[in-house]
């Protein structure tokens, strides 16, 4: 690979190479970034309401267990 790069400019490696890359790879790096935030949003909601259910278990089963309605 240092032969391929050897003689050429610095912006060539660093400024070039890396923008063809984002134009040809672009749409499959947006697909995969958008796949990934999906997945994360999903896993906060559903720990959010898995939360909210046992917040909502143990303060009703530490009301009426107070009362011993049960």
């Amino acid at each position: 690979m240092r032969e391929i790069f050897g003689g050429l400019p610095w912006w060539v490696k660093w400024v070039a190479v890396p923008v063809i890359a984002l134009v040809v790879f672009g749409g499959l790096i947006a697909t995969v970034v958008g796949i990934v935030i999906g997945l994360l949003f999903k896993l906060l909601v559903f720990v959010a309401l898995v939360g909210g259910l046992i917040y909502v278990v143990r303060k009703f089963t530490s009301s009426s267990s107070s009362r011993g309605d049960w």
